[in-house]
């Protein structure tokens, strides 16, 4: 079967399979700068061995849990020896959206509320959009801005909210048990012919800030102690 090369991502390569199905290629590069890791950067900036890898086995694992619970994600299968996952096709919304669940105030949230809220304060899985733009800084987005702007439907954004809120709940609960806590994740959604919205991209630790014992644990880090 010849795989046809239609995308070249940053951290994966996308192909087109035969049955209609695509192939996500994870590799080793990393967004960063200057050589040091940095998932909010828009560039590659460094290559770690085995960093596909472990972003690989933790979206099997995460995609398998999600799936479980009933929630519609992209997620067919994986081949860890090619460090490969076959998907399904979906579309993306507008250009590509963003959302992000925070359980903390840190981050951009914080300098953009530090008036009302204080550092680190428990939110109640806030959800908020914004879109992939490098040059724009990833604008935020409200519901009533992306049924207007025709980037989807109310429908749609009430599912990409409760599916955002219902999945980051299971990602929190599993770092937990690990003595972990889940500050705030990203995800990324689409949706198929029938205009049904599903979870696509990846669930790995470069996509979610998150602590131990008060401290930040870097992506690599993170998934040595999740594996461990």
């Amino acid at each position: 079967m010849e795989n046809k090369l239609v995308y070249t991502g940053k951290t994966k390569n996308v192909y087109a399979l035969d049955n209609g199905n695509y192939l996500l290629k994870f590799k080793d590069d990393c967004t960063g700068k200057d050589g040091v890791f940095d998932p909010g950067e828009n560039s590659v900036g460094l290559t770690i061995d085995g960093v596909g890898d472990v972003n690989l086995r933790m979206s099997i694992y995460f995609f398998e849990k999600v799936n479980a619970a009933g929630i519609k994600t992209h997620y067919i299968s994986a081949d860890l020896a090619n460090t490969t996952m076959e998907v399904l096709p979906a579309k993306a919304f507008g250009k590509g959206l963003e959302v992000i669940c925070r359980h903390k105030a840190v981050g951009s949230f914080y300098r953009r509320y530090s008036d009302y809220i204080e550092e680190g304060a428990d939110l109640p899985a806030y959800v908020e959009t914004t879109f992939k733009n490098d040059e724009k800084g990833d604008p935020l987005v409200t519901k009533d801005g992306l049924v207007d702007l025709g980037v989807m439907t109310a429908e749609q954004y009430d599912d990409i909210k409760k599916m955002t809120q219902d999945i980051t709940q299971i990602v929190a609960d599993d770092l937990k048990e690990k003595g972990m806590v889940l500050y705030d994740i990203k995800f990324e959604f689409g949706y198929d012919a029938n205009g049904d919205v599903m979870l696509i991209d990846e669930i790995a630790s470069g996509n979610m800030r998150v602590y131990k014992d008060g401290q930040y644990i870097d992506p690599m880090t993170l998934s040595e102690l999740f594996f461990a």
